[in-house]
């Protein structure tokens, strides 16, 4: 693992480690994300992210679309400003 991600005893200590793939873990801190004002829309963002690993693909389009103009479009609500573009991006295709 790089340095600063294990402690002693070699526990792993990274993010997805910690925040991903430990339920417990990720129910904190996406309830952090939610009661926060200024992240709220982050931990939405991930959510809807989450639903749309889950949907069929013939839902996958119209779920994208809903997505890029939730979180994506400057302006709106829920816009996620800290995305980087290529993040953003519509996908080529």
């Amino acid at each position: 693992a790089p340095p600063g991600h294990t402690q002693d005893g070699g526990q792993d200590t990274s993010f997805r480690w910690q925040c991903v793939e430990q339920p417990i873990g990720k129910l904190l801190f996406r309830r952090f994300l939610e009661g926060a004002p200024q992240l709220a829309a982050a931990g939405a963002l991930w959510a809807e992210i989450e639903a749309f690993e889950q949907c069929e693909d013939a839902e996958r389009e119209a779920s994208a679309k809903r997505l890029r103009s939730r979180f994506f479009t400057p302006g709106g609500a829920e816009h996620c400003g800290f995305l980087s573009a290529a993040a953003v991006a519509t996908p080529a295709g």
